[in-house]
């Protein structure tokens, strides 16, 4: 994946993780916050992707 698609999926990960996490139910809002983690580490990678270039 690119920069820019690893961003945007981290983008959406990340704020569908938050809603979950607006959930009553403990089981969908700790899948939200394990979504939202996955967010952060995808938007983080693409901006390693963008310093270093998209070949990695």
């Amino acid at each position: 994946m690119g920069e820019l698609t690893d961003k945007i999926k981290g983008n959406v990960n990340e704020a569908i993780g938050k809603a979950k996490q607006e959930s009553n139910n403990p089981e969908t809002r700790a899948e939200g916050a394990e979504q939202e983690g996955k967010g952060k580490a995808q938007q983080f990678a693409g901006k390693v992707k963008g310093a270093l270039g998209d070949d990695i």
